[in-house]
């Protein structure tokens, strides 16, 4: 074959590689999205202003939370895991890209003695029995992307590592909305800790005048059992709540990359339950779809699961390759010698192009492009139930949050009626009027309406977190941010040569992955 038919074919070759795909190309999938919340028209305190809810959580203006976020942003091993994570996509995304180029290259030498026997009927007589050869040369196969089974490689990767960045957002906005939930449950245990130990003090002066009033010889013992045992059962509580926001502060300690600890250096002593601003910004449901890292994963990753269809599609192709060595050899066969390897006139060398086609495969890679094809088609629907699973979220934690509302404004109401219930049950049986068992009932009823009370304002300001979890907010301030702290990238630096790849350079832009599959190696 001549060098122009070389060329030609070479040529030939690039251009296919460079046009040529098979397999499908990715389409956004649709998805069914509600035109706008159930609950948007209903009430005053849902507005449909688009927002972004960067630092959703400094709506409930705590200086406290704010710094339990930052801190956990900061520390949170889990989220370092996922940014590691990012590394290796990009990794991957390397050695997909390297497979554009000639695969197998490699440099050769040797010295070796044979020894030829001399009693052959090949044998000359007089010739050397022992020869000494050596060679040094260079090898390489370079199978061309005629189909596109590398490039389909690469886009996959590209997803891959598109999805592994989401994954990074979406750990980051469980996180934020983590940290604000277990604070908001801290902080509403407080409170009912300080309710139940208000309303011992309360119950120990109703035990007080009950024991006067019985060694008065007015009432029995039977007034004093009874304080007794409700101030007993109040005590007994507080064990209970006093555990539960131990076992709180233990999980905000672990969110912050911390053993568990006592936080009262970001506590304070200030102690209120957050209260949420009076309008909130839920924006419409399509919203999502760009802002909810979940469902943008679960995009990316079948769209890294359609490329893959290509890649299995490929092998039902033959694949066409360049092979060539060149080198230089020399021997010490009379009139030679071992140095003349390094003349020019010892070179060496083959090329040529091949190819291969796995004709009788039995259908195994048929059935591999069914199976990616299946896979893609799973990845599919997932994508479209993440956008179902994050509209119902959004409805439950809105309907919860309005309605907590609605039962807090009825508590206050029967939070005070239940106090003056009490004090005036006390006076009454201060005189005589009335019977124990009504400053009892008024006691009981109190510490039950104040706890409840308490309660719903916790849940009030949880259903607003859960509800900023669910519309995808906290993710945005990692925004000129890199995915890992700079004490990991440099023991990773120490451990292996990671070249640029630990640079915020060397990954594209969030959602944005490289417009073109060919391009320079990761070295």
């Amino acid at each position: 074959m001549s060098n122009k038919t070389y060329s030609l074919f070479f040529l030939v070759l690039l251009l296919a590689s460079g046009c040529l795909k098979v397999g499908p190309d990715f389409a956004k999938p649709g998805a069914d999205v509600n035109p706008d919340w159930l609950e948007a028209g209903s009430y005053k305190q849902i507005s449909k202003k688009a927002t972004d809810y960067r630092d959703w959580w400094r709506s409930f203006n705590d200086p406290v939370l704010d710094k339990l976020v930052q801190t956990a942003y900061r520390q949170n091993l889990s989220l370092r895991i996922t940014g590691v994570r990012v590394l290796a996509a990009r990794a991957q995304l390397g050695v997909a890209t390297g497979s554009l180029y000639p695969q197998s290259q490699q440099g050769v030498g040797s010295v070796t003695k044979t020894r030829v026997s001399e009693t052959t009927p090949f044998a000359s007589p007089g010739s050397p029995v022992g020869i000494w050869e050596s060679q040094l040369g260079l090898s390489a196969s370079w199978e061309i992307d005629f189909w596109g089974k590398f490039r389909r490689a690469v886009e996959s990767a590209d997803a891959g590592l598109m999805a592994a960045m989401a994954d990074y957002d979406n750990a980051l906005v469980s996180l934020t909305a983590d940290v604000a939930t277990n604070y908001v449950s801290l902080r509403t245990l407080e409170k009912r800790l300080a309710i139940a130990r208000q309303n011992v003090e309360v119950q120990k002066k109703s035990l007080q005048i009950a024991t006067a009033r019985w060694k008065g010889g007015t009432t029995s013992k039977r007034d004093v059992e009874q304080a007794l045992t409700v101030l007993d059962s109040t005590e007994a509580s507080i064990p209970t709540l006093e555990a539960r926001w131990h076992q709180t502060q233990n999980v905000l300690s672990v969110l912050m990359g911390m053993p568990p600890r006592d936080l009262k250096e970001f506590l304070g002593t200030k102690s209120e339950i957050p209260v949420p601003p009076p309008v909130v910004a839920v924006g419409i449901p399509a919203d999502l779809l760009r802002r909810r890292p979940d469902i943008q994963s679960a995009e990316w990753r079948a769209a890294a699961q359609c490329a893959q269809i290509g890649v299995a599609k490929a092998n039902l192709y033959p694949a066409f390759s360049l092979s060539g060595t060149f080198g230089l050899q020399a021997s010490d066969v009379p009139p030679f010698v071992l140095a003349n390897m390094f003349d020019w006139r010892s070179r060496a060398g083959t090329i040529g192009p091949a190819f291969n086609w796995n004709i009788l495969n039995y259908g195994q890679i048929t059935n591999q492009v069914r199976f990616q094809d299946a896979r893609f088609q799973e990845l599919l629907i997932t994508y479209q139930n993440t956008v179902l699973q994050a509209q119902q979220e959004v409805e439950n934690a809105l309907i919860g949050f309005l309605k907590a509302q609605q039962r807090a404004q009825k508590l206050v109401g029967a939070t005070r009626a239940a106090q003056a219930s009490v004090d005036l049950a006390v006076l009454q049986y201060r005189e005589g009027i009335t019977d124990f068992t009504t400053v009892l009932t008024a006691e009981q009823n109190l510490l039950t309406q104040q706890d409840s009370l308490a309660s719903t304002m916790g849940d009030i300001a949880n259903n607003l977190v859960g509800t900023y979890r669910a519309l995808g907010g906290g993710w945005q301030i990692r925004d000129g941010k890199d995915f890992v702290p700079e004490s990991v990238k440099e023991a990773m630096a120490k451990r292996t040569n990671w070249g640029r790849l630990l640079t915020p350079a060397a990954l594209p832009p969030p959602g944005q992955p490289p417009k073109y599959q060919v391009r320079p190696p990761d070295w």
